[in-house]
């Protein structure tokens, strides 16, 4: 993983995460306009329209360099195709943050989200030093508690009927991994 403090991107072996523009906001709407994308994530709205995706981005980095919330695109290093986000909150006071993803589901099944984690955990303990980062995924969606455990991260527990997605309860699986240099 190689970090770029000047232009904010992560290189990977087959990625680029880099910020969001209001360019992207096309293939973003394209990719979230997805029930399946929305049935496993808390908060993208479906349908999906261009107005969600240029709000979304609208506040990236501004929030960036605030040193709040670091949110990425999931793009691939040749084609610069965008596959996904990834984003890390900071947790100034708990120096810990929590990380969330979403991968278009025509990539699904490339490890995309796992490599894309894995960059993130690595920016998170060497660049931002936090003590630990966290993770949480629907009961029902299974990917993603699976490219938790390929990071390293631990089930910490399970918060029953946390949430309410489509007039049912969901329960909210917890991960959490501890930096372990700091």
């Amino acid at each position: 993983m190689i970090y770029n403090h000047q232009n904010k991107t992560i290189t990977t072996e087959r990625l680029v995460l880099r910020l969001f523009q209001k360019s992207d906001a096309e293939a973003v709407t394209k990719l979230c306009n997805n029930y399946n994308i929305y049935k496993n994530t808390l908060y993208l709205p479906y349908p999906y329209s261009i107005e969600d995706a240029l709000s979304w981005i609208e506040h990236h980095l501004d929030h960036f360099i605030a040193n709040k919330l670091f949110e990425f695109a999931i793009t691939d290093k040749e084609s610069g195709e965008l596959y996904g986000a990834i984003a890390l909150t900071n947790n100034h006071k708990f120096n810990n943050g929590e990380m969330a993803y979403w991968i278009g589901e025509e990539f699904w099944g490339n490890d995309y989200a796992t490599e894309a984690a894995q960059a993130i955990l690595q920016f998170a303990f060497d660049e931002k030093q936090y003590h630990k980062v966290f993770a949480r995924h629907f009961n029902s969606n299974p990917a993603s508690g699976r490219v938790m455990r390929k990071l390293g991260m631990k089930k910490e527990g399970i918060l029953i009927d946390h949430v309410r997605k489509e007039n049912r309860y969901e329960d909210l699986v917890l991960y959490g991994i501890i930096n372990s240099i700091g």
